[in-house]
């Protein structure tokens, strides 16, 4: 089965590309329900067994069937590489309720499954809590990993299209897209069959949680495909703390590492989860390296955010 996208006019141009946490959030659902077609995300999907036991996850599993599809209106089209998930939770909150009943009736047929059942404002008040609880205890210490992933891939694509055209570009996101004159075509496992011209252009998000493209479920939505990012294989592996040998020789190799990378700012659990190592070990290395004046750090939300002080620039060679 094929969606078609036809492209026409300025529209051929408005191609665009987006990052949602949204998407990425309720898409990792997947990986919880089935968890062997996942295998790069086992590493993560272990680390976060206890927590999820705290989540509310009868609805969260309920998000998904066993084709592994999820109701469009959770997956709103992005409009940016920078989106942030509060603005898309909140975005969430106006759905229209005809069309949470709508999406998960596509998703699940009737009757819907237990947890998902009632009055529609009820039901999306449930999901978003359930979501909201999920982002936070098990996506937020990991975004800045993710989101870096993400970005990376956009920034390629970017650079494809200005050295080879659209079409190249296309052919490279997924076998089963391509651009055929003016019209995408995308092939599908699925029943999906429908041809629509774009509003607004095409926007194309990559994502950590597909192996093969896909799109909305309804012809009404906003035209979107979501592609495999570059370089998911590498997510959940420890990456190391490369620094210049003299910084390592008065430092030590870890703490010179760790003054290396925060140049941008990050917290402890994220820099725990980029190397593979506890988040206690590497907190004694920032309070150490805090201490030595070279750090400073702000509370950004709940998180505790490092990042080099000016003395820990001119040490690393970037004053």
């Amino acid at each position: 089965m094929v969606v078609r996208y036809e492209l026409v006019g300025l529209d051929l141009a408005d191609v665009r590309f987006a990052v949602s946490p949204l998407n990425e959030l309720v898409l990792s659902l997947r990986a919880w329900r089935d968890p062997g077609r996942y295998p790069l995300h086992l590493r993560w999907l272990r680390a976060l067994e206890d927590i999820r036991d705290s989540l509310d996850g009868s609805v969260l599993l309920a998000l998904t069937n066993a084709r592994l599809w999820t109701p469009d209106f959770l997956n709103p089209r992005p409009f940016s590489p920078l989106t942030r998930i509060d603005e898309e939770l909140a975005g969430l909150a106006d759905t229209d309720p005809a069309v949470v009943r709508r999406d998960l009736q596509a998703v699940h047929g009737a009757p819907l499954p237990e947890p998902l059942r009632g009055p529609a404002p009820r039901v999306l008040a449930r999901i978003i809590d359930a979501l909201t609880e999920y982002w936070r205890r098990c996506f937020e210490p990991h975004w800045a990993r993710m989101r870096a992933l993400l970005e990376g891939d956009v920034t390629f694509r970017g650079r494809q299209i200005a050295q080879h055209g659209l079409a190249a570009m296309f052919s490279e996101l997924s076998s089963t897209v391509r651009l055929v004159g003016n019209a995408v075509e995308v092939q599908l496992r699925s029943n999906l069959d429908y041809t629509t011209t774009t509003t607004g252009g095409l926007t194309l998000v990559p994502t950590l949680w597909t192996t093969n493209a896909s799109t909305p479920i309804s012809a009404a939505e906003a035209p979107m495909i979501l592609y495999s990012a570059r370089g998911v294989a590498t997510l959940w592996e420890p990456q190391s703390l490369p620094a210049p040998d003299a910084l390592s020789g008065l430092l030590g190799a870890t703490r010179a590492g760790l003054l290396v990378q925060l140049g941008t700012p990050s917290s402890s659990t994220e820099l725990a989860a980029r190397l593979g190592v506890t988040t206690t070990a590497v907190n004694q290395h920032l309070r150490a390296l805090r201490t030595g004046g070279l750090l400073v750090s702000a509370r950004h939300g709940r998180a505790v955010l490092y990042r080099r002080s000016d003395l820990g620039d001119l040490l690393a060679g970037v004053g």
